[in-house]
């Protein structure tokens, strides 16, 4: 029976045999409504999910699902444009599958962005948060089961989940793009329900600035896997209670509207980025 490790080298190699010189340092996970991002990219190469073994495809709106590889600056870089989510059926290891895959074909910095609800008053639509700290609310975890030692440890340590490096770069990449960049915890929820107003109370009293449904499982297995993880979050509304009517459409809208400014912390990150000690 194959283990992880054996299921990752094949799919890293039905990428090789497509885009032979795929060798990423980073890897960016492009979240609901941020997809245009990929524009960052110099000679980008596609590859739709669907093509690689072991990779489910997403089925979300605002998810594309493809691997986009190519170069920003000196950074080589491989792109997820749209994630998996559990709420979709999928367990959290599949969801984190791609996160794992571009760690395995070299990248050592993963990037994550989402979209999420305001929980802490003074969030507002349109706001760039940097993730400090989450909450797994979800009740899964995608190290649930055998672990195989050859990938990570059985029990890794989350207590600097987000690199404190990485996180200072993203505030200094924001200043130089001219942009606020608010901190916080972010709360992951399962999904795909929008949580309730006593929901968001609670995440309150528990400490989260903005909640979501995503991002948790793949920051788990990047920092078993021993790489460094950074998060930018578009808080694209208001949470339950706090606001209007929530919906899928108005998330991506937002999100849509805030992509510009996102971008263009990114390109001052990487930049930063490719100028400091490296992705290593």
């Amino acid at each position: 029976m194959n283990g992880l490790l054996e299921l990752l080298e094949e799919s890293a190699a039905a990428i090789r045999a497509r885009v032979p010189d795929a060798a990423p340092e980073v890897a960016l996970v492009l979240g609901s409504g941020l997809a245009g991002a990929v524009r960052l990219l110099e000679d980008p190469r596609a590859l739709p999910l669907a093509d690689i073994p072991h990779v489910p495809t997403p089925s979300v709106s605002g998810h594309p699902g493809r691997l986009v590889f190519g170069r920003v600056g000196r950074l080589r870089l491989g792109v997820l444009q749209g994630r998996l989510h559990t709420y979709e059926g999928w367990s959290a290891a599949q969801t984190a599958f791609p996160v794992r895959l571009l760690i395995t074909l070299g990248a050592r910095v993963v990037v994550l962005t989402n979209a999420s609800g305001g929980v802490r008053e003074g969030l507002r639509a349109g706001d760039w948060m940097v993730i400090t700290d989450q909450l797994n609310l979800s009740g899964k975890n995608p190290l649930e089961g055998p672990n195989d030692a050859r990938v990570g440890p059985r029990f890794p340590d989350l207590s600097q989940a987000y690199d404190p490096g990485l996180r200072g770069l993203l505030l200094r990449a924001a200043d130089a793009a001219g942009l606020p960049l608010q901190e916080g915890v972010y709360a992951m929820m399962s999904g795909p329900s929008y949580e309730t107003p006593a929901e968001i109370r609670m995440l309150r009293t528990l400490g989260a600035d903005a909640v979501g449904m995503s991002t948790v499982p793949e920051v788990i297995a990047a920092v078993h896997m021993g790489a460094r993880v950074a998060c930018l979050s578009c808080v694209t509304n208001a949470a339950a209670g706090l606001g209007g009517k929530l919906s899928h459409a108005e998330v991506e809208a937002t999100a849509r509207e805030a992509e510009d400014g996102g971008v263009r912390i990114l390109r001052a990150f990487l930049d930063l980025l490719a100028g400091s000690a490296g992705p290593g």
